[in-house]
């Protein structure tokens, strides 16, 4: 059974020795990150902090290592791909809740609406404010009425009013340009504090006209059960620990940022559009997340590594079956740095691979490829491969007018270069054997076993 809601993964967290609570008082500006930091560092577990100066515990780090992000999909490593791959492959639609839903326990509408109430923080000093990272936005195409949730950044920028930042190519930013484009107020609502799967679901890569819904209800092999927001006709995840609900202003803009985003530097402050608050409801007892974003790696780039690897791992198989595996590396942001292990059926495959690679929307600077010898997430049998099975005359090029992988800050406007890498022993020629002692994995050496 999938999770139903954010607590009951929590449940299974502190269980498995993944979640410590905090009950003394760590500030909101800037501690709460030093803590989030200095546990990551260490590969420590999540943090739900007790005392924040709030009426509400803040939870952060949930997806902050690839362990808690396998519990959260209930696999292992060497089941994750075909877990997620059965997810996507399998969409199942939502159904509305019945009855009250737990996300309206609390209703805050009108002169009650503050969102300065609530335990978001201040993650570094060159912020441009407090920031919600961790919210899921629920808009539609105005035009299609097409739901899309993504996880974008909203600033606090007083008791009801947030800046709003999502790029053009990304569907929330798409749907912000429609409805000016058409002369219509955009309806949205930031959910905070969900089930495992729906946050992951954010970050599978799929088409504009896709339902989300269904791409969540496949990951978790139910539906997502949804309730209808206050003011608005959206659909919001019932069991959700807050909502902010909000209108979108194009035609107020005010300064926005800086903050520290994916690549592990600042994005500059510049004017955006705003966003109203009209309502917040939360549940009884909410529970309010949190999510450390800046210098690779931290849980952002963990959240969106796997669901990232299956979807462009789907879409490269259809033209490549020789293709096995995908490693888009944490350290290039989950973005711009990608691993293919494949067995080429032809000579020049690897090449055709690399190209087709570079052609994805995640719009990667880095492919390289190698046999599936390779661990893919080994960073120096990568190397080893690069060092030992590459000519760079004829196995390294570069291909040139690229577009650029967004917030990417050394780029040539819109458009980059891109480098690929063939680390495939030459198609139908002789090579050395590997040297490698045969049977060493399974040796069993109980005297070292403990250590």
């Amino acid at each position: 059974m999938p999770y139903q809601d954010l607590r009951s993964f929590l449940a299974a967290l502190k269980e498995s020795g993944e979640l410590v609570e905090i009950e003394r008082p760590i500030a909101l500006k800037y501690d709460i990150a030093k803590a989030l930091a200095k546990s990551s560092s260490r590969d420590g577990p999540a943090l739900l902090f007790r005392d924040t100066g709030t009426a509400f515990p803040l939870v952060a780090g949930l997806y902050g290592n690839r362990k808690r992000a396998l519990i959260g999909f209930e696999a292992t490593e060497a089941t994750i791909h075909k877990r997620v791959l059965d997810g996507i492959q399998n969409p199942v639609g939502p159904i509305d809740f019945q009855g009250s839903p737990p996300c309206q326990d609390v209703v805050l509408q009108g002169d009650d609406i503050d969102l300065t109430k609530l335990p978001v923080p201040i993650y570094s000093p060159k912020d441009g404010g407090p920031y919600i990272t961790a919210a899921i936005i629920v808009s539609e195409n105005p035009e299609t009425g097409v739901p899309d949730i993504g996880n974008y950044r909203l600033q606090v920028q007083g008791p009801k009013q947030m800046g709003v930042f999502s790029a053009s190519n990304h569907r929330f930013g798409k749907n912000i340009a429609k409805a000016q484009e058409l002369g219509v107020t955009l309806h949205g609502a930031a959910i905070i504090g969900v089930d495992p799967m729906t946050m992951f679901s954010c970050q599978v890569q799929s088409g504009d006209a896709s339902n989300d819904w269904y791409v969540a209800g496949g990951l978790r092999g139910a539906p997502v059960e949804l309730a209808k927001a206050i003011g608005s006709d959206l659909k919001i995840p019932a069991w959700a620990e807050f909502v902010i609900e909000f209108t979108v202003n194009t035609d107020k803009l005010e300064v926005e940022g800086p903050l520290g985003e994916y690549t592990g530097y600042y994005t500059p402050a510049s004017l955006k559009p705003t966003a109203t608050v009209t309502a917040i409801t939360h549940r009884k007892d909410g529970i309010f997340q949190g999510l450390l974003t800046g210098k690779p790696i931290t849980e952002n780039h963990v959240l969106k590594q796997i669901p990232f690897e299956t979807s462009v791992l789907q879409q490269l198989q259809a033209q490549f079956p020789s293709i096995s595996d995908i490693s888009i590396n944490s350290s290039g942001g989950v973005q711009v740095y990608i691993v293919l292990a494949m067995t080429p059926r032809y000579e020049g495959e690897a090449k055709q691979a690399i190209l087709a690679t570079m052609a994805c929307n995640l719009h990667p600077k880095w492919v390289i490829v190698v046999e599936p010898d390779i661990d893919i997430r080994n960073s120096a049998e990568v190397e080893w491969a690069m060092s030992f099975r590459v000519k760079p005359r004829t196995d390294v090029f570069v291909v040139d007018g690229t577009a650029t992988a967004p917030l990417d800050p050394y780029t040539d406007g819109p458009l980059s270069s891109a480098v690929g890498i063939d680390a495939t022993r030459p198609f139908g020629g002789d090579f050395p054997d590997v040297s490698e002692v045969p049977g060493w994995r399974e040796f069993d050496l109980p005297e070292i076993e403990s250590r």
